[in-house]
């Protein structure tokens, strides 16, 4: 009988705390080593590897994050906008000399170049409406034909 209410209130008190408490191995019980079939140091060589494994994928989680962050603020100093400590912060964190990768970099590449394309002269004239530039150009080749007819024509030169 009283084994019968020490399994009843004990099995009750244990799920109201938990399972806290000194317990004692039962034999059913195995370490996690051998519930996976492994030696003990099979699954400490094991739990290492997940543990390299996961360093890894967090420091290349950084170094992405980084990358982003790097676009982020390029592209906030070339719009003049307010920097973000919290970008500075993870370029900081991954060491400060973050490269972006290729297709980012060919991406603000083009982005630059279609940027002084459009403030140089000729891109500002093909911005203005009804202005045909081959006409344009053909008038001013003619003008300068002209001026070298006339510049051989002058006795004074």
């Amino acid at each position: 009988m009283a084994f019968m209410v020490k399994s009843m209130v004990g099995g009750q008190l244990k799920n109201l705390t938990g399972g806290l408490g000194g317990e004692e191995k039962s034999e059913g019980e195995k370490s996690p080593a051998e519930a996976q079939g492994m030696t003990r140091e099979e699954y400490e060589e094991y739990q290492r590897q997940l543990v390299e494994e996961k360093m890894e994928r967090d420091a290349q989680f950084a170094q992405r994050k980084a990358e982003r962050a790097t676009v982020r603020s390029h592209f906030r100093d070339k719009y003049r906008l307010p920097k973000n400590e919290t970008d500075d912060n993870q370029i900081q964190l991954v060491g400060g000399d973050v490269e972006l990768p290729k297709e980012l970099a060919k991406m603000i590449e083009q982005d630059n170049e279609e940027e002084e394309e459009k403030n140089s002269v000729i891109g500002q004239l093909s911005n203005i409406q009804n202005l045909d530039l081959d006409s344009l150009k053909d008038k001013a080749s003619a003008t300068l034909e002209d001026l070298k007819q006339s510049a051989e024509k002058c006795t004074m030169m």
